[in-house]
């Protein structure tokens, strides 16, 4: 099987892969700048952090790259959305990806710069949209993907639905944890595939060991949906704080910022997530997608790509 070439704008990877932008200092500079460099997109997830912090992570990432493509994650959901963008396009970020909403603005904010925008949809209707507004591409997202879900189909079912529907490249996201699951991705029609989760579980990934080893001792019951602020349903792992949610017994926020633009207040999702991700895996969120618990090692993100084109090119 041969690997598709997924063009963004003037963007061309070397390998049609895209990681995952994870928010809250899940993916940072570290983790994007070793993905670009092994020849994919890598996505530094911006939401959850200042501007000061977004600017000094894609710097970081920048002279780490060696020439590599660079993305950033940006929640539209997030009350400082507009700003993250403009400082996002300021820095020259090669492509915005963002999802959790959709905006119209952005495409008008990034005129007159290289930046790439990129939406992520769950509908035909959503992507012929961000067609029609100007995106390169989109990024399809089914319901096995990791942290909050835009729709409850499976990314088997909408991804040819979009395929079919657009002239842009559909990238596919969700559940995808290896070459064979990218191979199967490529049949139904994908130009390329986004893999947040198995990045997770990279040697430049930065989060605590703990919550490393939550992924690694994973099963398959494990992976839950969980009720999040954000209004949106969440993909997680079972702990102590998911069981707390189910029973509507999770922590009131307190000293709240108002990083979302709306949020129901159950208990502080940024906090959650921050807890988790410093290894307090019970007192926090630990998003993962579906298929998790079939990944079982801790690998340089080189390693991975390998390991990912290996599987893909021994794909039937």
């Amino acid at each position: 099987m041969q690997l598709p070439t997924l063009r963004i704008a003037d963007y061309i990877p070397r390998f049609p892969i895209i990681q995952g932008g994870m928010s809250v200092r899940v993916s940072t500079a570290s983790l994007a700048s070793a993905v670009a460099r092994a020849g994919g997109i890598g996505v530094i997830g911006a939401t959850g952090i200042s501007l000061a912090e977004l600017k000094d992570e894609i710097r970081q990432a920048r002279s780490r790259a060696e020439g590599g493509i660079l993305g950033v994650n940006i929640m539209f959901a997030a009350r400082q959305f507009a700003e993250l963008v403009k400082t996002a396009i300021d820095e020259k970020i090669d492509i915005i990806f963002t999802g959790a909403g959709f905006s119209r603005d952005i495409f008008r904010w990034i005129q007159d710069s290289t930046t790439a925008v990129v939406p992520i949809v769950s509908s035909v209707k959503a992507a012929r949209l961000a067609e029609k507004l100007g995106a390169p591409a989109v990024v399809a997202e089914g319901s096995e993907a990791g942290g909050h879900l835009g729709t409850d189909r499976s990314i088997k079912d909408i991804l040819p639905e979009i395929v079919e529907s657009v002239n842009i490249p559909v990238i596919a996201a969700g559940g995808i944890v290896d070459g064979k699951d990218m191979a199967e991705m490529v049949n139904l029609g994908a130009s390329g595939i986004q893999m947040a989760t198995r990045f997770v579980l990279s040697e430049e990934c930065s989060v605590a060991d703990e919550y490393k080893q939550l992924y690694l001792e994973a099963r398959e019951e494990d992976v839950i949906i969980i009720k999040s602020p954000v209004g949106m349903p969440g993909r997680a792992l079972k702990n102590q704080f998911a069981r707390l949610i189910a029973e509507d017994d999770a922590p009131e926020p307190e000293d709240c910022d108002a990083c979302l633009k709306n949020c129901s207040a159950d208990y502080c999702i940024l906090q959650a997530l921050n807890n988790a991700r410093e290894g307090q895996v019970d007192d926090g969120v630990v998003f993962a997608g579906q298929n998790v618990f079939k990944i079982k090692d801790i690998l340089p993100v080189s390693c991975i790509f390998e390991q990912i084109l290996a599987e893909f090119a021994a794909a039937k």
